[in-house]
């Protein structure tokens, strides 16, 4: 009997703790669909990351492009992207965004645009939220935007769409997602904002890809006159447009445009795509960029002393790129401006830097600067004059010019300069540190940045040879294939003077472009039979009523080509620069201008600098250390605030 009443015993408490596990279960099943369980996650990113754009679609268009590249072309994601982005436009992606900017043509300054808080302190961002479970999309769902000091706000749409939230910066906001009056999911949104800044010369500007390209006539030709030699100038490709001389009123307005007319900056330069290209990749970030380099600027004019530009045009900057990027950082203070007898000039080591004016923030006001991409050091040592040397013939009458195309020098000469070179760098630092106020112990936000290998082929050894591939625009064009690979070397001494300059200040130096350029220089082209039409390093001429070898209406000026520099023939069928007859009357007294107006157009249109294609292969350099050195300061954050927690425990 006690062995039946054992097992009946037992049976029946199997029974009552089944009940019981089926009771818990359905109790733990209601209190769950009870509780605000937030099934779902809330994904969110920032709408307009790149914030210089004032249209979210042009941005798009970049992220759009980099979502489609495969994962070997994301190990160069910016010239993998300008190669799609090539694809879909004849005049080049830049063409349309020119006009859609916060850079203000205007009075040349970076304008308030899109918030309260002005350019350069934003007070919200816009960023697109949605519920990751497609079970939870029907009905519609409210967005709770909870802004940390009391105020809420609210947002109603479909729980399967998109809702468009205003966050505010630099706060944050809690924001939670109701349905049916269920919380459904609930996240924290807090945008990282970088303020990123280009300064220097024309390969920082992008000098050579102007924003819209100049348009050819497929029908008509025009003349320059007759050369010095007595060769007769005839059959050139002419602008589109009902013009009637070169230099009238109605041929300049048909010509190039430029985010900067008078820097030749554009959205093709390197420091651009870089900070595009960092927006992209981080949907939680924006990107708040500036970029003030300017071609043929110094690290004396152009950076610490007033310099005008490039270019005749209204949009001429007003102060030296330290003190505008000084003015950038007030906001809607404004900077306090300082003489300074001795400080830059080193005690009269540097005597153009002797009483200089320069702007600095009130502390209290200044927006640290996150990234400061650099490239200046160039023309300080003559470097565009080496390069006429190299390409004028000995004997020309180019060379009894002033300016850029007169003032050649030899390859020693420049290697001579280096010394002072070096303290050029030491007073731009002061100036970075005690104007631009980028902490002494984060030196490394500043990016230098190498200059590219212009002449050496495949091997890396050997330069281009003599002759005019690329240069039959003008016939005083040659490149002297000896002068060439002594050039090459005196640049390798200017970029080991960089490179040493850049370690003793502690600045991050970005160099790695340098050999890829090797086999993309200025003769990786052909003069005739070339494989790709885009490689065919010829001009067009128009004989006896017919263009060779192409219509120059078929020129494209944003496409992929072997070469990453602009040839004087690619720079006339790109820039094309010309400046008013009057003005050209004015400034050279000769009996016939025509013939000059060619040399500008084919010299002072960028030639010798490099390509979109060739500036996005520098942005990819940049882009490898910029994440680097935002990664050691995002590790150096989390450190801190792990610690401050530990404290308040």
């Amino acid at each position: 009997m006690a062995n039946s009443h054992d097992g009946f015993d037992r049976a029946k408490v199997l029974k009552v703790a089944g009940l019981i596990r089926t009771l818990l279960a359905g109790l733990a099943l209601a209190i769950l669909s009870a509780l605000p369980a937030f099934a779902a996650d809330v994904v969110w990113r920032v709408e307009n990351p790149f914030r210089l754009f004032t249209d979210p679609a042009l941005t798009g268009l970049h992220r759009d492009a980099y979502e489609q590249l495969t994962d070997a072309e994301k190990l160069e994601p910016i010239v993998s992207i300008e190669h799609r982005l090539m694809q879909r436009s004849v005049f080049g992606w830049a063409h349309d965004a020119y006009g859609s900017t916060c850079w203000d043509r205007a009075s040349a300054r970076y304008a308030p645009c899109g918030s309260e808080g002005g350019y350069v302190n934003p007070t919200s961002h816009r960023v697109l939220a949605q519920i990751s479970d497609p079970e939870l999309n029907e009905g519609d769902c409210d967005w709770a935007i909870l802004n940390g000091v009391g105020e809420e706000a609210h947002v109603h749409v479909g729980c399967g769409g998109t809702a468009a939230l205003d966050i505010p910066y630099p706060r944050g906001a809690r924001v939670s997602v109701r349905a049916n009056g269920v919380v459904i999911g609930e996240t924290d949104i807090k945008v990282e904002d970088l303020l990123i800044v280009g300064i220097g010369d024309s390969i920082g500007s992008g000098e050579g890809n102007p924003d819209q390209p100049a348009e050819f006539s497929r029908e008509r030709a025009v003349d320059y006159g007759v050369a010095p030699g007595g060769i007769k100038l005839i059959g050139y490709p002419a602008r589109i447009g009902g013009w009637k001389d070169i230099g009238d009123r109605a041929f300049l307005d048909a010509g190039p445009r430029w985010l900067s007319q008078a820097c030749h900056r554009s959205l093709y330069a390197y420091s651009t795509r870089a900070a595009i290209q960092l927006g992209l990749e981080n949907p939680h970030r924006a990107i708040t960029y500036a970029n003030f380099a300017c071609a043929g600027a110094e690290i004396v004019y152009g950076l610490m002393v007033a310099y005008k530009g490039t270019e005749w045009a209204p949009d001429q900057p007003d102060k030296p790129q330290i003190s505008a990027v000084a003015r950038l950082q007030c906001g809607a203070t404004e900077p306090t401006e300082t003489s300074y007898q001795n400080t830059y000039s080193l005690s009269g080591l540097v005597p153009e830097l002797d009483n200089i004016d320069l702007a600095t923030c009130p502390r209290e006001h200044v927006r640290p600067i996150d990234l400061l991409m650099v490239s200046v050091g160039g023309n300080d040592v003559g470097f565009a004059r080496l390069v006429a040397n190299t390409v004028l013939a000995n004997k020309g009458t180019l060379r009894k010019l002033g300016g850029w195309m007169g003032e050649v020098e030899q390859p020693a000469e420049l290697i001579n300069l280096l010394p002072v070179l070096d303290l050029r760098y030491k007073a731009l630092n002061r100036a970075l540190h005690g104007h631009l106020q980028i902490p002494w112990n984060e030196s490394d936000r500043i990016l230098l940045t190498a200059y590219p290998v212009m002449t050496l082929q495949d091997n890396g050894r050997d330069a281009c040879p003599g002759g005019q591939s690329g240069m039959t625009v003008f016939p005083e064009f040659t490149l002297d294939g000896e002068l060439a690979k002594a050039d090459e070397s005196a640049g390798e001494r200017l970029d080991r003077t960089m490179r040493a300059s850049a370690k003793a200040y502690g600045w991050t130096y970005v160099e790695r472009h340098r050999a890829e350029f090797a086999g993309h220089g200025i003769c990786a082209g052909e003069e005739a039979g070339a494989a790709d039409p885009a490689d065919d390093a010829r001009i067009p001429r128009m004989v006896d009523g017919v263009w060779s070898p192409y219509n120059p209406g078929d020129f494209r000026p944003y496409t992929p080509r072997r070469r990453w520099f602009r040839t004087p023939n690619d720079a006339f069928m790109t820039g094309n620069y010309h400046i008013a007859s009057t003005v050209l009357k004015s400034v050279l007294k000769f009996q016939s201008i025509e013939w000059f107006q060619l040399v500008l157009a084919s010299t002072y249109s960028g030639a010798f600098h490099p390509t979109s294609e060739g500036q996005a292969v520098i942005a990819d350099a940049v882009l490898e250390k910029a994440r680097a050195v935002l990664a050691k300061y995002e590790r150096r954050k989390g450190l801190r605030e792990a610690a401050a927690v530990r404290r308040d425990r």
